[in-house]
């Protein structure tokens, strides 16, 4: 990282310890694959989490109200600004977008989705539940190829891939929880191919062996996604590979061990043992001697808007912001990740 970087203008010492705090109260799977990534990366990516995490539960809190996100988009217009509001998130990710240059438009495209939400909007299709995918989970990879610096349209249309997949694998697991609050991710058409009214079943959300199907449906898109990923995960700097890696399998593990048991995702919600993470991320940081190709296959279409904004934003930056942080060495990831390993061993033990 050259000298002239901007690093550090806004946040104070104890507002990573908050956004590290949020991601691993809010979500155990991404703490974990976060703890592979090299110290610098990780700091921004905690920020970036702590947003994205921040905005969704406001939106909850609020009853899903468009007034929220409003609020929120005044939030982000003055991190964009360089003039955050005095709360620790909103700091962090200002120095976030500063020193790796962030494109706006991929937040603004999660606050489009938290829109969707809000409007109770309608999924038909497969493609109508990708654009929402898209936009709350695409977005997010899109943000974090930039801050690799993983800045080519193919690197970054994989990223996308990749949250995507991830977000198909959360709308599968958790169906049954999303149905009780009045939500439905399935898309409806799925659904009355296999004979299920969407709107009398959401009144009364039980399983039925239909419901298996449809999520099975959408776990084997997902797969594809995961598939296609992969390669993009391959071309990643060395040093960023284990951390997406074990994103990449923590969350593909959900939708398998979803399947193995049943495909019953409305009586009870699947989780991974400790233990099975423990493995997952010892492999991830192992690897692999396998170096699946690059996929030249086009972005989604659903994406291609995250792509593009992406590399426009590119074009633009001062060569310390284009995303090629520096790699020094930092053994304190390590030191992180077997002490939560051997905490969560403890507890089970």
């Amino acid at each position: 990282m050259p000298p002239s970087a901007p690093r550090g203008l806004h946040a104070r010492p104890a507002d990573s310890a908050a956004c590290r705090e949020m991601i691993r109260v809010g979500s155990r799977s991404f703490f974990l694959a976060s703890l592979l990534l090299p110290d610098q990366i990780r700091e921004a990516a905690y920020a970036l989490y702590g947003f994205c995490r921040l905005s969704d539960d406001a939106v909850d809190v609020d009853g899903g109200s468009l007034e929220a996100v409003s609020r929120l988009r005044a939030r982000l217009t003055r991190i964009y600004a360089g003039d955050p509001a005095p709360e620790p998130v909103d700091r962090a990710l200002t120095d976030a977008v500063l020193r790796f240059g962030l494109p706006r438009v991929a937040m603004e495209a999660l606050f489009e989705g938290l829109e969707w939400d809000a409007q109770g909007r309608r999924y038909e299709t497969l493609s109508d539940v990708t654009a929402y995918a898209a936009r709350v989970a695409g977005s997010v990879g899109a943000m974090m190829a930039a801050l690799m610096g993983a800045r080519t349209p193919e690197l970054v249309a994989r990223a996308c891939d990749l949250g995507v997949a991830m977000q198909l694998t959360n709308i599968a697991r958790d169906v049954g929880e999303d149905a009780r609050a009045g939500r439905l991710y399935l898309p409806r058409a799925w659904l009355r191919e296999a004979g299920v009214d969407p709107d009398a079943w959401l009144a009364a959300p039980v399983y039925r062996p239909e419901i298996g199907e449809v999520v099975e449906r959408l776990l084997r898109h997902a797969d594809e996604l995961y598939t296609r990923a992969d390669g993009g995960v391959s071309h990643l700097n060395p040093a960023f590979r284990p951390a997406i890696r074990a994103a990449r399998r923590l969350y593909s593990e959900i939708g398998a061990r979803l399947a193995a048991k049943g495909l019953d995702s409305i009586s009870r919600r699947t989780v991974v043992p400790t233990w099975r993470k423990a493995w997952l991320l010892a492999g991830a940081v192992i690897g692999s001697r396998e170096r699946p190709p690059l996929s030249a296959a086009p972005p989604l279409p659903e994406t291609r808007f995250l792509v593009e904004a992406v590399i426009l934003e590119t074009a633009s930056l001062p060569a310390h912001a284009a995303g090629r942080p520096g790699l020094e060495s930092d053994i304190s990831w390590i030191v992180d990740l077997f002490t939560v390993l051997e905490r969560r061993g403890a507890a089970r033990a």
